[in-house]
């Protein structure tokens, strides 16, 4: 996959950024979510000794740019701390489409910031002068419901259920939903969202 040129999304309270060795703290306050940490921080993380998380988990997303991964950090628009993270991976690998994941910090939760922020994620990964794509989609465990209200509010629709897709650390497997949103659907912008995105 190609490079990619890191990129900056300004919100009316958040901006999404790419992440920085100084985020750290903030990650590894996240990763104390058993949430966070059971969805969306992967085997690696999950295996990598508590006190080590936030440092491995932000390895592989900082360079993520370069590897064809815009990885943002979502991030309070006034301190710059990290609320959450939104990523739009695999840009690419099958033409014109990419695969989108994202998570958000406890304390931050029910402003709607996954919702906007996958949005606003969205449309720039659609638009000419952003990644240009047609077509983004994203999974999640059904008993991660809280995935699936985001994904609905920011207009990826249900194409499906995939049996036995997600498997945690333990063993235990779990149908998951598969959604996508495409270039060309209609989808009201959300509040917050960066005017003409």
């Amino acid at each position: 996959m190609s490079p990619l040129q890191p990129h900056r999304i300004e919100l009316d309270d958040v901006v999404l950024r790419p992440f920085k060795w100084t985020d750290e703290s903030a990650v590894a306050e996240a990763l104390k979510d058993p949430g966070v940490l059971r969805w969306t921080a992967g085997m690696a993380v999950i295996r990598t000794p508590a006190d080590q998380r936030a440092k491995r988990w932000l390895e592989s997303r900082i360079d993520g740019w370069a590897r064809g991964h815009a990885v943002f950090a979502i991030a309070d628009a006034a301190s710059d701390y990290v609320l959450g993270a939104m990523a739009v991976r695999d840009v690419n690998r099958v033409p014109d489409q990419a695969v989108v994941a994202y998570w958000v910090s406890p304390a931050a939760r029910g402003r709607r910031l996954a919702a906007r922020a996958l949005d606003a994620a969205a449309r720039w990964a659609f638009a000419t002068d952003g990644l240009g794509l047609h077509r983004l989609s994203l999974d999640h465990a059904l008993v991660n419901e809280g995935s699936c209200r985001v994904a609905t509010r920011a207009g990826f629709q249900l194409e499906g259920v995939m049996r036995d897709y997600y498997v945690e650390t333990t063993g235990q497997r779990h149908h998951s939903h598969l959604h996508a949103r495409l270039a060309t659907d209609l989808v009201d912008q959300l509040a917050g969202a960066p005017a003409g995105s």
